[in-house]
């Protein structure tokens, strides 16, 4: 066999292994069985070798401007009064047909979120936004008739990455025959195995719990209930992100009513679901293995995810001690990075580091060996000097949070 013949055999070789092991993984993932994801991750992991950890494209790092300071008190007050009125301007509207979205439901979602904060700190001229939404999300769900929230089908024009996406996918089922399988009243109801819908339904259900816990709408925490159902019931894919938003909505059911039921479903995702995909050695140690969810903004979804369900789990049980054992790599990844060379991400990073100090806040060890205050001091310092110089810093729900976080310092 001369070179070029053994290169090529050499090659065919290795895509046939690398599929192979990526099929185990897909198997065991959908499976459910934590140690059989387990084993095969370490597999996946080994075999992506120094690629492992690497993000699929390359990321910016924000230096802080010199001098920037955290909004004062005060300032963050009156600037949660003007999002009062400014929070209107959302691109959407309640009566829209789902074939004419130009954004995905995780929009009015994070509008939901904003004025739920600015509602329980006494915001209340964002009701009426607030109310809107709800009426908006409530009529999605009970039209998609799953329990879950659902994406819009639409093929228009849009700027909005996730519903290109949404129209590449519904060609996609048409091609095959198969779009009444995936849309049912004009939402796509199915994702044929992909997992994406967890993404919305998990940020409209916790949306939800957000103005249940602001106005105590029954309405809301039942739609909350059933989006926790049908998450509940979803097979796991083996796209980490995507099951990590589950486990989200899940654990946050959990703090709002208390029942365990939630807390266990959320801690059998993540640990089938999330955590196996973490590297927990090497130079990359704390990220996830693919180049996907190796980039900064579905890493921190992830420990935004785990960071919920780290605070509803037993403080001495030995599962608290393994999710905040990946949460401390996760974290001391990524926050290292923000603290000396910059901010790579800033809503899904803002709403995660919140979270670290509401969890965490007691544990001064953990805050301290995860850099978690001292990177939220450098985003928050960020944030602060961009929404002076008149920016739109970050999306509804983090800007309200992060707004409520400085007014109360």
């Amino acid at each position: 066999m001369n070179a070029w013949r053994l290169l090529c055999f050499a090659a065919t070789a290795l895509s046939t292994f690398a599929a192979d092991t990526t099929r185990r993984l897909k198997q065991a993932i959908v499976s459910g069985d934590a140690a059989a994801v387990v084993a095969a991750a370490e597999v996946w992991k080994a075999e992506l070798g120094e690629k492992a950890g690497v993000p699929e494209c390359a990321e910016t790092f924000t230096e802080v401007p010199a001098g920037a300071v955290i909004l004062s008190p005060e300032e963050a007050r009156r600037r949660l009064a003007e999002l009062m009125l400014q929070v209107k301007g959302q691109p959407w509207r309640p009566d829209i047909r789902p074939e004419d979205m130009t954004v995905p439901l995780r929009i009015p979602a994070s509008v939901l979120s904003g004025c739920a904060v600015a509602v329980r700190v006494g915001g209340e001229s964002c009701r009426q936004t607030g109310a809107a939404a709800v009426e908006f999300l409530l009529r999605a769900q009970q039209e998609a008739d799953t329990g879950g929230f659902p994406f819009p089908a639409s093929r228009g024009p849009s700027k909005a990455k996730a519903m290109q996406v949404a129209a590449a996918f519904l060609r996609k089922a048409e091609a095959a025959g198969k779009l009444d399988e995936v849309v049912h009243k004009r939402w796509i109801v199915n994702d044929a195995g992909d997992g994406g819908l967890q993404f919305d339904n998990a940020e409209c259900g916790v949306a939800m719990l957000d103005w249940y816990a602001a106005t105590k709408d029954g309405r809301c925490l039942e739609s909350a209930r059933r989006a926790g159902e049908w998450a509940a019931r979803q097979p796991l894919c083996v796209n980490w992100n995507y099951n990590s938003f589950s486990v989200w909505l899940l654990a946050r059911l959990t703090q709002v009513t208390g029942e365990a039921h939630w807390r266990d479903a959320a801690l059998r995702k993540a640990r089938a679901g999330v955590m196996p995909g973490q590297l927990t050695a090497g130079k990359q140690a704390g990220r996830w293995a693919d180049a996907h969810n190796a980039c900064a903004p579905y890493h921190y979804i992830m420990m935004r995810a785990l960071t919920e369900l780290a605070g509803v789990l037993p403080a001495e049980s030995p599962a608290r001690a393994e999710v905040a054992g990946a949460l401390h790599l996760g974290l001391k990844a990524r926050n290292g990075e923000i603290v000396t060379r910059g901010v790579m991400n800033r809503d899904k990073a803002m709403e995660t580091l919140l979270e670290v100090q509401r969890v965490f806040g007691a544990d001064a060890a953990f805050l301290r060996e995860t850099q978690s205050s001292e990177a939220l001091e450098v985003l928050a310092r960020l944030i602060s000097s961009e929404a002076q110089r008149g920016r739109e810093p970050l999306a509804p729900r983090e800007w309200t949070q992060f707004l409520a976080w400085a007014a109360g310092r």
